[in-house]
């Protein structure tokens, strides 16, 4: 894959990097996208992803709608890659932002390894928290951030909650997982919380 690769998001003001405590947040690399591919394919479970991502897949998807969108003031999303100790240990970022109504889905994902260490996976996923709301409310002024999670994952679900996503609504019976019916909830954050 012989790409250049852009060093970070136009729209972000040129910054390349945001801290918090253990983590920090960059621009995804080339050599970044096979772990994420690993990681996606090992936790289906709980991503809307049904399907295995290959490699060429993966490659297609990352030149074609994040790379090439760093240059835009308005991407579809803004992909981070979440760093530890000089390791990429998972990604995240915002997903089906609407510019004109000042609102994203945050997505977050770590490492099959951290998702199952419960303190960890807290400690990361609170710091994580921490910079995304200030990168959505302070340097792309969303009015807005929100996730959906299934109701299989109590652990994510309460950080959310300790970390100012409030619930707004349950979609019974959304998705079904290993043959059962698993609802959906939907938290969000808003700017004005912030405050």
């Amino acid at each position: 894959m012989n790409y250049k690769i852009p060093d970070n998001y136009k729209v972000l003001n040129g910054k390349k990097d945001f801290s918090f405590k253990t983590i920090s947040l960059r621009s995804i690399k080339k050599n970044d996208i096979e772990l994420i591919r690993s990681w996606r394919n090992k936790q289906t479970k709980i991503l809307r992803q049904k399907e295995i991502i290959s490699k060429k897949t993966q490659e297609e998807y990352f030149r074609n709608y994040v790379w090439s969108t760093m240059h835009s003031s308005n991407p579809k999303q803004i992909l981070l890659s979440i760093r530890k100790d000089k390791q990429t240990i998972g990604y995240g970022g915002f997903v089906n932002i609407s510019w004109d109504d000042k609102r994203a889905e945050i997505s977050f994902l770590v490492s099959d390894q951290i998702a199952d260490k419960k303190f960890l996976y807290k400690t990361i996923f609170t710091e994580f928290i921490y910079l995304i709301q200030n990168i959505a409310f302070n340097d792309l002024n969303f009015n807005r951030i929100y996730t959906e999670t299934y109701d299989i994952r109590p652990l994510h679900i309460s950080i959310l909650e300790n970390n100012k996503f409030k619930l707004e609504g349950r979609m019974k019976s959304h998705v079904m997982i290993d043959n059962k019916e698993v609802d959906s909830l939907i938290h969000a954050c808003l700017k004005n919380d912030e405050k």
